[in-house]
């Protein structure tokens, strides 16, 4: 089966992109991940979550399971990152085509 990529996602909140590396989450301004503009963005909603009910929440992830040291390439990576937290702010998923990629890579 032919791949058409492997993505990376994170979320945009509150003006800043937030996405979860090997070095835990991180943050920059809307399109500035070493990875440049992304190619594809898709609205998931508004939220009604608070800024600050947001930054407790991002907090209290990058201290338990989303530390750098928890990363993993196919099982807990920016997908899943992404995944939970939008979830959190719109009770809305990502596609699904990019949370099911890593278990189409390993089942090739």
């Amino acid at each position: 089966k032919q791949l058409d990529g492997i993505w990376h996602t994170a979320i945009v909140a509150y003006g800043d992109e937030f996405f979860f590396g090997g070095e835990g989450i991180s943050s920059c301004s809307p399109g500035g991940t070493m990875l440049g503009p992304p190619d594809t963005v898709v609205e998931l909603g508004e939220t009604e979550v608070s800024e600050e009910i947001f930054m407790d929440y991002l907090s209290s992830l990058g201290e338990s399971s989303y530390r750098g040291d928890r990363y993993r390439l196919f099982e807990h990576n920016c997908n899943t990152f992404t995944n939970e937290v939008a979830q959190f702010l719109t009770g809305r998923s990502i596609p699904s085509y990019i949370t099911d990629l890593p278990s189409e890579v390993l089942s090739t």
